[in-house]
């Protein structure tokens, strides 16, 4: 081979070694450059999840499997008050430590509490529970494993939540003692009352029926009726108020027994009809003719159609109608409906009726008298019978009261879904 020829060679592999060398420079020049890009959107990502971290409103921490702090965020800190420990190499056993030795734990011995607190963090998953801080903070404590084993924690402090629970019990026991202090007043208060007022009733119909003589002016008559009116009325409203105090209280004992269904609503209409015929307001009664028994209480149970007729009567117009009716509803309960074409309530009215001493209007005590109990001691007494009492009514329209009660103590079937009221009550 020539010299030419050799230098020739050697000139072309000179060449084509640099050429690759070059190639191999910019291929490092760019996997640099590419590298330097994923370090930067990796850093921006983790600054991303730092900042979302730091926005949680709760304290947050991540353990690894080895122990190791792997991620937290300034909350988690600041709760566990941790500002001088937690770091990059910080371990949950440097933490736990430090907590023990400082009085967290109450007084123990750090190396025997450390044991046991990281076997009960690794074994005990999910877990909720609560700590006291040495600063008196509560907090509640979220844990869970993640899927590569770590383990996330969540703390969330319920100082304020725990204040309020505590406040609202407090507040919740004091209104409960105030009820039953009240309740327990005006029964006793009740029966007080009733003693003297029965001996004024009592002796008024005495010197009225002029027993031991005549009375020789008929205007001593006439007031000795006014007092016996009077008391009659405000007996009436001392029983009422004894019968809701009672319902409120939890104390009203019923005396069940076998009760026939016609024989109590006969009563109720003959006690309510003198004051219906002087209104011209005719009672229409519509019973099946089987005559049902129920067991209950018949004071009780006279005393729920007494005041629901009451209410008809007292709030239908003259020369209308006033209709009872009873429904069978299979085997175990019986549907009683109270019906009128009265000044009717709305639905805000209705709940106000509802309540002990409500008026569905203000000037419904004034324009039609009553203590605002009667449908409050119905509703009472429906519901200690194991039945339900459910109202439809419309201003101006009339008003449509429907009691569902359980025949028999010997039926377990519960209180079945009210039906929808016939189409004549739901147009009113």
């Amino acid at each position: 081979m020539s010299l030419a020829l050799s230098a020739a060679l050697l000139t072309l592999l000179g060449l084509a070694v640099a050429a690759l060398l070059a190639r191999r420079l910019r291929r490092r020049g760019a996997t640099a450059v590419e590298r330097e890009k994923r370090l930067a959107r990796l850093e921006t990502e983790r600054a991303l999840l730092q900042n979302t971290l730091e926005n949680l409103g709760e304290g947050l921490s991540v353990f690894a499997p080895d122990g190791r702090l792997a991620a937290w965020n300034s909350r988690f800190v600041e709760l566990l008050d941790l500002r001088d420990v937690v770091g990059r190499a910080t371990t949950l056993r440097d933490i736990l430590f430090h907590q023990a030795i400082r009085g967290d734990f109450g007084e123990v011995e750090p190396e025997e509490e450390v044991k046991k607190r990281l076997e009960v963090f690794w074994g005990e998953l999910p877990a909720v529970n609560e700590r006291t801080t040495a600063k008196g903070r509560i907090l509640r404590i979220r844990r869970s494993a993640l899927r590569d084993g770590s383990i996330l924690s969540l703390y969330d402090d319920v100082t304020e939540l725990k204040e309020s629970e505590r406040k609202q019990i407090l507040a919740r026991s004091q209104a409960e003692f105030a009820n039953r202090s009240k309740s327990d007043f005006l029964a006793n208060m009740s029966h007080e009352l009733r003693t003297p007022l029965n001996a004024i009733i009592g002796f008024s119909e005495v010197i009225a029926n002029e027993i031991f003589g005549p009375i020789r002016n008929p205007k001593y008559l006439e007031y000795l009726n006014d007092i016996h009116e009077s008391s009659l009325h405000l007996l009436s409203i001392i029983n009422d108020v004894l019968d809701m105090s009672k319902i409120e209280a939890g104390r009203l004992d019923l005396c069940k027994e076998a009760v026939r269904i016609r024989s109590v609503v006969r009563d109720a209409v003959r006690m309510i009809e003198k004051r219906a015929e002087e209104r011209g307001i005719e009672l229409v009664i519509e019973l099946s003719e089987e005559d049902s028994i129920i067991w209950a209480d018949e004071r009780a149970l006279k005393q729920i159609f007494l005041n629901l007729l009451s209410n008809a009567v007292k709030f239908s117009k003259s020369k209308s109608k006033v209709t009872i009716r009873g429904i069978t509803s299979g085997s175990s309960f019986a549907i009683f409906e109270v019906e009128d074409s009265g000044i009717g309530m709305s639905e805000e009215e209705l709940r106000r009726a509802l309540q002990p001493f409500g008026q569905a209007r203000a000037a419904t005590a004034r324009n039609y008298g009553g203590t605002g109990l009667g449908l409050p001691i119905t509703k009472g007494l429906v519901e200690a019978h194991g039945g339900s009492l459910a109202i439809t009514s419309r201003p101006g329209s009339g008003t449509l009261a429907r009691v569902l009660l359980p025949l028999g103590e010997f039926w377990p079937n519960p209180v079945p879904e009210w039906a929808p009221p016939p189409a004549a009550a739901q147009s009113r």
